[in-house]
């Protein structure tokens, strides 16, 4: 039988004393947690390990004694401490005793019922204690080969071997709280034995959160009882708010703040992944947003791009007006519809003529509305793009009713020759199939142009929403805290000494973060892939921009 014992990597430079720990007897394994100096009193030692075990409901016991080779130079205790297996009574007792050699090489006696077992029975792991007991080991699937080689063991034996070290660790956090310069009769060697580095600091932050987090989880609970309100939820303007992208936006941006104010804390490990995630996302948001309204009031860029804008909008008319004319002739030499041409001609011409002269109209305040539409931009990157997907929609209202048209007349004819295809089908080829001609898709590709651009804004929306940036910040500058599986290396390896080895942490990579943390997204545009969007043109089914995926469609 081959007992593993766990053994910090802080641990070597403790004081004689006893080891602290779990034993897992299903694994054969000994996780030690602390090393208790002497002098110490039993009985109090007996009083804080039931303490802890109420507290952690973690068995946590006296595994065994710790001769420090520093220690045996003032004062011989290796008699004493091997005494205390009867003050405390363990299945198996553990003597680790450091070389003078090498402090990172033990010697080591194992005793079970008063008998002394042969030393090459025991594997001594050393393990970074500070960062299994701040990192979160996730169970992968092991379908998939690049997983497991990133892993570098497979999720059964995760869940078997090594979760239960992991939990140990991390469970056993209120055996930590006590560093060298506490006042305390039992004093301890672990991982914050140093001190707790920032730890005022840290509880200042703290404590300041609680009331801010109060305060601003009753001021958002205000707005969205107003949002709620009936007065702000009669027919037409929960249609506005429902498929306005700016107001879907807003409404996720609440929900997020409302999850983060919340004073309830989080009760597992996906749930405070999730806050962060969103705590991070929406001040990195913030922060592009800010840094857009610096560019954009600088240099008197609106200004620019409110004198702009009107001659863009002429252009794009006499554009379309021009593809009118075009078509309301012989277009590449095609025979039309003289009288039908004439009639859909002038009625497209007329909405072009009432939007440039609704654009001239409001020309005189499109600086001052670009101003104050710039000043949104302060609630996030996303609320800014949000606005200029809608901005878009609103300026492309024509072009989308020209595409509404074209398109009925298109889907009619598209049925009227599938009758006649059902009706001759069967007896000889359909001659008049050959003469079907579709023209030209010009609106069709317009209108498919603004779904591109709006499609992309929603896309760049949806990757700053989902985006997991605080679990992305953990595995650039923290990779331990998201740990993948374990792996060891051989750390000394002396002959008639019990084999060392080194347990290192595998982080997950940036693929599996992105896959495990993402946050989920709330968009107000189709959720349609462009094959469905080409079948829908060439069928002449209608494109609804503001439609959900659970929605019906016509």
């Amino acid at each position: 039988m081959v007992i593993k014992v766990f053994f910090p990597s802080c641990c070597p430079e403790a004081e004689s004393g006893l080891l602290i720990g779990r034993w897992i007897p299903e694994q054969n394994a000994a996780v030690v947690l602390a090393v208790i100096h002497y002098p110490f009193i039993p009985g109090q030692v007996k009083q804080y390990l039931v303490q802890i075990r109420e507290v952690t409901k973690v068995n946590v016991s006296v595994l065994g004694s710790w001769s420090s080779y520093y220690s045996q130079a003032k004062k011989d205790l290796s008699q004493f401490l091997e005494d205390l297996s009867s003050i405390f009574p363990h299945d198996l007792w553990f003597q680790l005793t450091q070389e003078k050699e090498n402090k990172f090489v033990f010697d080591y006696q194992l005793v079970q019922q008063g008998s002394k077992n042969d030393k090459e029975n025991v594997i001594l792991i050393h393990y970074d204690q500070r960062k299994v007991m701040l990192s979160k080991l996730h169970c992968l699937d092991t379908k998939t080969p690049e997983d497991n080689r990133n892993a570098g063991v497979k999720s059964k034996a995760i869940a078997s071997d090594f979760a239960t070290i992991f939990d140990t660790v991390a469970k056993c956090e209120l055996l930590f709280m006590i560093d060298k310069y506490d006042e305390t009769p039992i004093k301890f060697t672990h991982w914050q034995s140093e001190g707790r580095e920032a730890s005022v600091v840290v509880e200042l932050v703290k404590q300041a959160s609680v009331p801010v987090c109060v305060v601003l989880s009753l001021l958002l609970s205000f707005i969205s009882s107003i949002c709620k309100s009936r007065a702000l939820n009669i027919w037409p303007l929960r249609f506005l708010w429902s498929k306005l992208s700016t107001c879907v936006q807003l409404a996720h941006r609440l929900d997020h703040l409302q999850t983060i104010t919340s004073t309830t804390k989080a009760q597992n490990h996906a749930e405070f992944m999730r806050k962060a995630n969103l705590f991070v996302s929406f001040l990195i948001d913030v922060g592009l947003g800010l840094l857009l309204i610096s560019w954009l009031y600088q240099k008197n860029r609106i200004g620019q791009l409110a004198d702009a804008l009107v001659p863009v909008a002429d252009h794009v008319a006499k554009e379309l007006q021009e593809l009118l004319e075009w078509l309301m002739g012989a277009p590449a030499g095609l025979k039309m519809n003289k009288a039908l041409d004439e009639v859909l001609g002038r009625f497209f011409l007329y909405h072009i003529h009432l939007w440039i002269s609704y654009i001239h109209l409001m020309s005189p305040f499109i600086e001052m509305i670009l101003w104050y539409v710039g000043l949104a931009a302060c609630l996030g990157l996303t609320v800014a793009l949000s606005i200029v997907s809608d901005i878009i929609a609103l300026l492309t209202l024509h072009i989308y009713c020209f595409y509404v048209y074209g398109a009925r007349l298109y889907c009619l004819k598209i049925y009227g020759l599938s009758s006649l295809w059902r009706l001759f089908r069967g007896k000889k080829w359909n001659v008049l199939r050959q003469r079907v001609d579709s023209c030209s898709y010009d609106l069709d590709q317009l209108r498919m142009v603004v779904v591109v651009v709006q499609g992309l804004i929603h896309l760049l929306v949806d990757f700053i929403n989902s985006l997991p940036l605080y679990a992305l910040g953990l595995r650039l500058c923290r990779p331990y805290t998201l740990a993948a599986g374990v792996k060891f290396k051989v750390f000394q390896k002396v002959a008639d000494k019990p084999l060392h080895l080194l347990m290192q942490i595998n982080p997950l990579t940036y693929g599996m973060i992105i896959r495990h943390y993402r946050l989920p997204t709330y968009s107000c545009y189709p959720k349609d892939s462009w094959t469905a969007l080409c079948q829908k043109l060439f069928f002449g089914e209608l494109i609804y921009p503001w439609k959900r995926k659970t929605e019906k469609q016509d």
